[in-house]
């Protein structure tokens, strides 16, 4: 498509809206205010080391209700995504990786139809070595109770009822990744007009791959599923799966979403026993649900393993889940390895197929 002719997000968005007589905007509008945020963003983490006073970088660290320090420009991006869509009419309230509890929309503005849930800048500990850093966001519907205000419990919605989800990524180019359930879309960000255009029409995930991400690091950890996956990729053409695999890992999740959106793959961050009393590393509401609705939008799947991420019932706003999201036939491929070592502990544990002998302690 010529450059002349390839519609902005707006026009997108407008075209989209027309397919809806009945909607009254306020989508349209949010997703033109995140994508404003995220304009912003871009700039600040463009500028680098120049964006910090000397000498401040680290006197202003702080710890998020994770645990986890927090970078300025984490500090920053929240406040940005804050500020550019509280004040619209378009939400009722907003949760933030970032933030202990969820934020209702002032009374001084309009209350909208709309939640928003985001991650202002995802893999923020790369920014340091100059890799591609991204946000990520989730739109749900808010309650239609007008009258009351806006808690933790509005936002634990499974990631069936995300409206829309979304990252922007900035890296060499900075590129907005949406989908409002029609498929998943690609807008790059024209820094000369200032406005995000559309470059990507209706991804596609491959659904074969011979590329696996995962922090081998923690092997020692991994459940058995896991870990026979992975051998079985790291055997190679002399394996069972008969093909050389590749391994990548950039720690970053929106730099791995991308990668695997623009030539297929798999994504591993399972649960280990590094950690029993967590069920997983990545944050459900934040990362895993907003990733698997782009994923499955894209023809790919996203999975705890054993379970669709999408069908996971949220309990609490910071809950952390096992995230395995990608080629669609390696995800299930996954899966069926978790089923068949379910069923293998179900049958240790029968009576009847207990192990037996003459003395027991």
């Amino acid at each position: 498509m010529p450059y002349s002719q390839r519609p902005t997000l707006t026009q997108f968005l407008i075209e989209e809206r027309r397919k809806h007589p009945e909607a009254r905007g306020q989508l349209n509008a949010l997703i033109l205010d995140v994508a404003n945020a995220c304009k912003a963003i871009a700039k600040v983490v463009a500028r680098g080391e120049l964006a910090h006073p000397v000498g401040s970088r680290h006197s202003s660290a702080t710890v998020n209700v994770q645990g986890e320090v927090q970078k300025p420009l984490d500090v920053i991006s929240n406040e940005v995504f804050i500020q550019t869509t509280e004040w619209g009419g378009n939400l009722a309230g907003l949760a933030s990786e970032e933030m202990e509890t969820s934020y209702p929309v002032p009374g001084k503005y309009p209350r909208g139809d709309y939640l928003l849930v985001f991650d202002p800048l995802d893999g923020s500990s790369n920014i340091d070595v100059n890799v591609s850093v991204g946000s990520i966001f989730s739109i749900l519907r808010a309650p239609e109770t007008i009258d009351e205000t806006i808690n933790d419990q509005d936002f634990l919605q499974t990631g069936r009822n995300q409206v829309a989800a979304g990252y922007a990524i900035y890296g060499p180019t900075t590129m907005l990744v949406l989908t409002v359930g029609t498929g998943v879309h690609g807008f790059t960000l024209d820094s000369d007009l200032g406005e995000f255009k559309l470059t990507h029409q209706f991804i596609k995930v491959a659904e074969d791959t011979q590329e696996f991400a995962i922090n081998a690091s923690n092997s020692r950890f991994w459940e058995a599923p896991i870990k026979r996956y992975v051998d079985e990729c790291l055997a190679g053409t002399a394996g069972p799966r008969g093909q050389d695999f590749n391994m990548r890992w950039v720690a970053s999740m929106v730099a791995e979403a991308h990668r695997i959106l623009m030539r297929g793959g798999v994504f591993m961050y399972p649960r280990d026993n590094k950690d029993p009393s967590k069920p997983g590393r990545l944050r459900l509401l934040y990362e895993a649900s907003p990733i698997a609705m782009i994923m499955e939008q894209a023809g790919g799947r996203a999975s705890t393993g054993n379970v669709a991420i999408q069908d996971v019932q949220p309990t609490e706003l910071h809950q952390r889940i096992a995230l395995i999201f990608g080629s669609k036939n390696e995800v299930e491929r996954i899966e069926r390895y978790h089923q068949e070592r379910n069923y293998d502990d179900e049958i240790e544990s029968s009576p009847l197929f207990a192990a037996r002998g003459l003395f027991r302690d």
